[in-house]
């Protein structure tokens, strides 16, 4: 996703959880600082999930292991600055287990969630807009299947 403002500010929005909070989760317990485990909460789901932040390199990625599928798998976020102060951002969150129609099913939900997770970034660093993507996902409460 493209979002067309600085690296460093956008890089920022993803290790300051009060930012997160703006279009990914309803709040975080910390910055994302290597050799931290934080806690990410999403209030309107009722859930919450450990991540163990692995790598922070400034302006350029950021490495979690979160166990949002019930067992630890990679999240990484790729920034990449382009020109005139702008920045493509990429995540990544792989090592799903389990049968192939399991495994599909998850990197399917991933890419969905990722993609409105990087589009509401983007709304809110651009335009200060906060979209609610994540919350309005699921208005009735997340699926029981």
């Amino acid at each position: 996703m493209l979002i067309r403002r600085p690296v460093a500010e956008a890089f920022e929005a993803f290790v300051d959880p009060s930012i997160t909070s703006r279009f990914w989760l309803s709040e975080g317990s910390g910055r994302l600082e290597r050799g931290r485990r934080i806690t990410w909460t999403w209030r309107w789901y009722n859930f919450s999930v450990d991540a163990d932040v692995k790598a922070v390199e400034p302006n350029q990625r950021i490495l979690v292991e979160w166990s949002g599928y019930g067992y630890p798998t990679p999240i990484e976020w790729i920034f990449t600055e382009g020109p005139d102060s702008t920045i493509f951002a990429k995540v990544t969150n792989k090592g799903f287990r389990g049968a192939a129609k399991e495994v599909a099913q998850m990197a399917v939900d991933a890419t969905e969630g990722f993609s409105f997770v990087l589009a509401g970034a983007k709304a809110w660093l651009e335009h200060g807009i906060q979209l609610n993507l994540v919350p309005d996902r699921f208005p009735d409460g997340l699926p029981s299947d």
